[in-house]
């Protein structure tokens, strides 16, 4: 395992990058920092191209939309919890999305359409049309909730409390069609996702549990401990494109990964006190770390004991 690239901030004072997500088809970064801005990256030359600041409403979660001159991201001022659609070309709001009364703390995009679903501390979900400025649903939930979509846009879950809710996205008024048990652990749940094929799923907590699942069948196939979390920072996990591997971050914010099949492929240290954040790159062999750091990891194709299975 390597790095490609590594950005650092330059500032007098450490940045923490909140959020950052790729576009699913050109290549850009987008992230969020705890200096109240988002930035744009060009990955493909290892660019940063545009710093926009948003000082009035603060920025935490950031996503692209399907067009990759376009956001959706939540505040972190403590007084407006509204979501916001932003143009990245001329740093103009598009849209506001107001409904919910607690800071945002999960978002995930429908992949197929102009949906997306948010999850708050105000122990609500909300689900919108990008289009419309209210929310087209909402379910309560019992506790801090992780959302997400899965790749087909026709299926998304909300985690919280101990359990995985997968609803049907055309009728999720209807409640859940399956719920699944994820052991026995009492933390706040904080991030969910599917892999690619929609076979697995991952959920993470604040108390250090990384678990991956059927999808299908809600079975915990492995649970992978790292050390807790003990900031309000997110510890964050993702499959490889081939759902064999799982990248993850900890608490001390070190690095792990794993092969599903045989357990631990490697770990690596770092100075940060943060769980760092974890993505990987569509189409591409690479993930991204951050924190106070932006790293890109590119796997050691010839070390076949290692990630050399990826594809």
């Amino acid at each position: 395992m390597r790095y490609s690239r590594a950005w650092k901030s330059a500032w007098p004072f450490e940045i923490i990058i909140s959020s950052m997500d790729f576009h699913k088809s050109a290549s850009y970064l987008v992230t969020a920092s705890d200096d109240e801005s988002i930035r744009l990256y060009d990955v493909q030359n290892a660019l940063c191209l545009k710093t926009i600041n948003s000082k009035k409403y603060g920025v935490d979660l950031v996503y692209f939309t399907d067009h990759p001159s376009t956001v959706i991201y939540s505040s972190k001022n403590g007084w407006d919890e509204s979501l916001r659609l932003l143009s990245l070309n001329d740093n103009k709001y598009l849209r506001y999305f107001k409904g919910h009364h607690d800071r945002v703390v999960s978002l995930s995009l429908c992949p197929r359409k102009e949906c997306f679903i948010s999850g708050s501390l105000d122990w609500t979900c909300l689900l919108w049309d990008q289009r419309a400025e209210k929310a087209q649903g909402l379910l309560r939930v019992q506790g801090r909730p992780a959302v997400s979509y899965d790749d087909q846009g026709m299926v998304f879950a909300i985690a919280f409390g101990g359990f995985i809710r997968m609803f049907d996205a055309r009728k999720y008024e209807k409640g859940p069609f399956d719920i699944f048990p994820v052991g026995a652990f009492e933390s706040d749940a904080h991030v969910v996702k599917f892999s690619n094929d929609g076979r697995l799923m991952l959920l993470t907590s604040k108390d250090g549990h990384v678990h991956v699942l059927d999808s299908f069948r809600g079975t915990v196939i492995s649970t992978y401990n790292v050390k807790p979390v003990v900031s309000n920072g997110t510890l964050e996990a993702s499959f490889s494109p081939d759902g064999m591997y799982v990248i993850s971050g900890s608490g001390d914010g070190s690095v792990y990964a794993w092969n599903i099949r045989s357990g631990k492929v490697a770990c690596w240290a770092s100075t940060d006190s943060e769980p760092p954040l974890i993505k990987w790159a569509p189409g591409m062999l690479m993930f991204t770390t951050a924190s106070s750091e932006l790293s890109f990891w590119v796997p050691d194709l010839s070390k076949l004991g290692s990630f050399g299975a990826l594809k």
